[in-house]
């Protein structure tokens, strides 16, 4: 399985925040699956980090370099499959990673189930969200001891 991280899952992930559902957390980790973070991810979270709404390690780069994941450019396709997109969801960034999870064949990792009007392929990263409180601040860190792989297997073209 090919999966696509949404914001949420890649910090809770990267945190390892026990909010991530074991499911999700499972998919993540196995070897067999590629795991890709879009490029729309880190824009995000660096604009919340500007408008201080996030905080991150001042070694997030490092951190994320050392992950298991294959990072995913925004290109012209997924720029144009916004176009087909109805407005169920008017967030901007999810619905890149939504284009971006159609035009590759991803399962999108999302806390965000009513990205499922959208017809992709989603794998639930939180099962209680509506019970986490506060969860846009990161006050830990991130830790550094995740199991690191590189895959063998080509990237999307």
């Amino acid at each position: 399985m090919n999966l696509l991280l949404d914001t949420h899952a890649l910090l809770w992930w990267l945190e390892d925040n026990p909010v991530l559902s074991k499911k999700a957390r499972k998919a993540i980790s196995d070897w067999n699956n590629i795991v890709f973070v879009s490029a729309a991810v880190i824009w995000e979270i660096r604009i919340k980090q500007a408008l201080g709404k996030l905080t991150i390690p001042t070694n997030f780069r490092k951190v994320l370099a050392q992950q298991p994941f294959e990072m995913l450019d925004i290109t012209i396709d997924h720029a144009d499959a916004i176009k087909d997109l109805p407005f169920h969801h008017r967030d901007p960034f999810d619905r890149l990673l939504v284009a971006q999870a159609k035009v590759e064949g991803l399962t999108l990792v999302t806390h965000d189930l009513h990205l499922k009007k959208y017809r992709v392929a989603i794998l639930e990263a939180c099962y209680f969200y509506s019970e986490i409180v506060n969860s846009s601040k990161i006050t830990k860190g991130f830790h550094n001891d995740k199991p690191t792989h590189s895959n063998q297997k080509a990237g999307i073209s």
